[in-house]
């Protein structure tokens, strides 16, 4: 088979934003691979400045649909370490609670909606509803109660009003704590159908492997989703403060958005990651589901952290019911808080955002106005990482054929869960007359 390809895929499907594929190989020889970027910067970090502290949150979670909990989150915690606002343990609670609902819709909707139709073999779920009826029905299902959960807890499905800096504008009652732990402990059969599904067409998952630094938070008490430090799977661990140091962003001239590297070219975070790290601190249920599709700790298969994503759902489920015993033996109580800034100050926060380690920092006066802010998405710090799988997989796969390679580079795209459009990042220019 001639192993002279070219291909230019402009606005690979199933993902979220604009992401372009480009190889040109000539008589066996690869000339050109590159991962590209064309997306428009969206300046949030311009449209906070001179804003209230109160703001923030409501601001920022408009840079994703599917993570807008994450970023409302982790905005909250950076406005409250700036700031010295403290919260109560309910409070922490209940918001690792409402994080755990968007964990679980990003993740049904990331394999059930945009990854399935790769392992079956065909452009979209929608031939999915006709051939395999009960399962599409069941991933309709989990992702419906997520975004229940996720109303329950916020206010609305998505861009959450509840939460504010000190505590909740609303909080949830006994009874819909009561009925939300009735619905989860009913998913977990629906959760194994998903399993079972994926596990049938899971010789379909290309087998590749690249040595990779996986980077993601960790805590002592928790499988690490909500707070911790910085880890790396090459023995490196940081605190959330520094994250910059981590991070060490830079501009590539094939993207819109910035990438990222630590100790090697680049690295990876999302739930690979997180399980390559916090493996230990799993669920039994989660270990099972990994163990029954085939993942272990210390995979390097990018393709696997959709596979890792499900294991994590039986993680969710577990710990969010623990969380709601918790909530439900003490009662939920109406707490008055002091959400006034007490100085003036710089805040760093981190959270696991479903498609890796996020990370939001600010700036505020005495007033509580915003001076100025940093984000870093968790699709910027897995750029450069999917262009060196390109550069490694690539050479491996040129005599599938044109079509065969085009296929695997998408589904490696899509396998990292990427929010292209939340990577693009604002740019302060200076022009040198």
């Amino acid at each position: 088979m001639s192993k002279t390809i070219n291909i230019n895929a402009e606005h690979i499907t199933r993902i979220e934003g604009h992401g372009n594929i480009v190889v040109n190989a000539i008589d066996g020889k690869v000339e050109k691979v590159e991962w590209q970027v064309p997306e428009a910067p969206r300046f949030f970090e311009a449209m906070i400045r001179g804003r209230s502290y109160e703001d923030i949150q409501l601001i920022v979670s408009r840079i994703c649909g599917i993570c807008s909990i994450s970023h409302s989150l982790v905005a909250i915690k950076s406005v409250e370490n700036a700031l010295g606002i403290e919260v109560s343990e309910q409070t922490d609670k209940i918001r690792r609670l409402l994080h755990y609902s968007e964990q679980l819709q990003s993740h049904v909707l990331h394999v059930g909606y945009l990854v399935a139709p790769d392992l079956f073999g065909i452009k979209s779920v929608v031939p999915l509803a006709g051939t395999a009826k009960e399962a599409f029905l069941t991933i309709v299902k989990a992702h419906r109660l997520a975004n229940e959960w996720s109303e329950i807890l916020g206010g609305r499905v998505t861009h959450p009003v509840t939460i504010t800096p000190g505590g909740f504008t609303k909080l949830p009652s006994e009874q819909q704590l009561t009925e939300l732990k009735e619905t989860l402990t009913n998913i977990v059969p629906d959760l194994m159908t998903i399993v079972d599904v994926v596990l049938s067409v899971a010789g379909q998952v290309p087998d590749f492997s690249r040595e990779t630094e996986y980077v993601s938070l960790r805590e002592d008490k928790f499988y690490s989703f909500y707070d911790g430090k910085i880890v790396s799977t090459d023995g490196h661990t940081e605190n959330v403060c520094n994250w910059e140091s981590v991070a060490n962003e830079y501009v590539n001239d094939q993207s819109t958005s910035k990438w990222a590297k630590w100790h090697r070219d680049s690295y990876a975070t999302g739930a690979l990651a997180r399980f390559n790290n916090n493996y230990e601190q799993l669920a039994d249920v989660a270990k099972d589901i990994a163990q029954k599709l085939g993942l272990e700790k210390g995979c390097c298969n990018p393709y696997m952290n959709s596979i890792a994503q499900l294991a994590e759902c039986g993680e969710i489920v577990v710990s969010s019911l623990k969380i709601i015993d918790d909530l439900l033996s003490i009662g939920i109580k109406q707490e008055k808080f002091d959400p006034q800034p007490k100085k003036a100050g710089h805040g760093d926060a981190a959270i696991e955002a479903p498609r890796g380690i996020l990370f939001h920092s600010y700036d505020f006066d005495e007033n509580g106005i915003c001076l100025g802010g940093n984000l870093c998405i968790p699709t910027t710090q897995n750029h450069a990482n999917i262009q060196l799988d390109f550069e490694k997989i690539v050479p491996e796969i040129l005599d599938e054929g044109e079509d065969a390679v085009r296929q695997k580079l998408e589904m490696l795209v899509r396998s990292y869960d990427p929010c292209v459009s939340c990577s693009t990042h604002m740019l302060d220019v200076q022009f040198i007359k």
